[in-house]
């Protein structure tokens, strides 16, 4: 579950007071926000540096999980895939889901 300051949450209501020209400028400045209708996260408003740092850990993330596969298949005992998958918590189907 993701960790979230309660600072950073805003309702639609006051998002939509502070105007998209608001939310861009507080975004492009570093803060960012989870988007609240019904007291429920519906949406995130952060800046392009921060979603292109996230998409940079992702790819990191799966070269490292890659790599660990191929580390623990190729020594003296096997593992299959789905044993590697199953000892960080995941499945293929998870796998899949993230490319």
């Amino acid at each position: 579950m993701a960790h979230i300051d309660t600072a950073d949450l805003l309702s639609i209501s006051d998002a939509n007071k502070l105007g998209v020209s608001g939310l861009v400028r507080r975004a492009e400045s570093g803060r960012g926000y989870m988007l609240l209708r019904n007291n429920k996260p519906v949406a995130a408003m952060m800046s392009v540096t921060r979603l292109e740092q996230l998409q940079e850990l992702e790819e990191n993330l799966l070269d490292i999980s890659l790599a660990t596969a191929r580390m623990l298949a190729t020594g003296p005992a096997r593992h299959s895939m789905d044993d590697v998958l199953a000892r960080f918590d995941y499945t293929r189907e998870q796998l899949r889901c993230l490319v």
